[in-house]
């Protein structure tokens, strides 16, 4: 689909592609929340949920059994059960279009919500094309916009990185190449195991945000790879990726000295 981006859910649940303008958003454990930041022209949001191997067909059924406005309606492939609430905030109206849906022991559910009256094929566009992965298939590996999932990581391992250099240093940490040398410093005293894995790529993961920092052209991605889902960094100009697991876990895993400066420094440039 051109002008589209492409979404996988955390754990290879199930795959959809939305609207460039959109961005991903804090929702509801897990609900997905989309919409576009500049114009705003509705919030989408889906979940899944699993059970047994009926559970899409009695969960389509349920929502007909307890509303009694919905109604059956096709969207692309999908079988679903439709229905629609209008309702007044601040002064405003505005309409929610909830689909349920679903297959198999994966059941979906889908909302948008829009001005009153205002155009929801955006909607209609993205259920189109939500697939369901098999967790039995290997599916090719995969770079996506990186997602808040992903994210969270990123600013986890940078505060986690930031928060004890302060403490051992007792020195600002900017994000910035003048704080490589205090992260070596670091590895030097925490004297880290093999064990401390988390410690390692989230090392990684902060020399690759120094990099963006320093470095234009880069932005971060999600790589799904098999049971792998992981922050890269790619160049928007060549496309070459910078991964943080390979920068400095894999010599720590190798039994390799760790020398971030000379890593750092080695890290492509445009």
């Amino acid at each position: 689909m051109e002008q589209n981006k492409r979404f996988i859910a955390p754990g290879g649940w199930f795959s959809m592609y939305y609207p460039a303008a959109w961005s991903e958003f804090e929702d509801g454990e897990g609900s997905f929340l989309f919409y576009n930041p500049e114009v705003w022209n509705g919030n989408f949001r889906i979940s899944a949920f699993r059970g047994n191997s009926a559970y899409a067909e009695q969960n389509l059924l349920s929502e007909f059994k307890s509303n009694p406005t919905a109604k059956r309606l096709k969207v692309g492939n999908w079988e679903c059960a439709y229905s629609l609430e209008d309702f007044e905030e601040q002064g405003a109206s505005y309409t929610t279009h909830h689909w349920v849906t679903g297959r198999g022991d994966m059941a979906i559910e889908c909302s948008f919500t829009v001005k009153k009256g205002a155009a929801y094929d955006a909607a209609l566009q993205v259920i189109s094309s939500v697939e369901i992965r098999n967790p039995e298939q290997k599916y090719p590996a995969e770079l996506i916009p990186v997602r808040l999932w992903e994210i969270w990581q990123i600013d986890e391992a940078y505060a986690q990185m930031e928060h004890e250099v302060k403490e051992r240093f007792k020195v600002d940490f900017q994000g910035s190449e003048e704080d490589v040398p205090h992260l070596q410093q670091l590895v030097q005293v925490a004297d880290w195991s093999r064990k401390k894995r988390d410690n390692w790529i989230a090392l990684g993961i902060v020399l690759c945000v120094i990099w963006a920092n320093e470095v234009d052209g880069y932005e971060w991605r999600t790589l799904v790879d098999g049971n792998r889902e992981a922050p890269v960094l790619q160049s928007l100009e060549t496309g070459e990726l910078i991964d943080p697991l390979k920068l400095v876990w894999s010599k720590v895993k190798a039994g390799e000295p760790v020398d971030l400066e000379q890593i750092y420094a080695a890290m492509p440039s445009l």
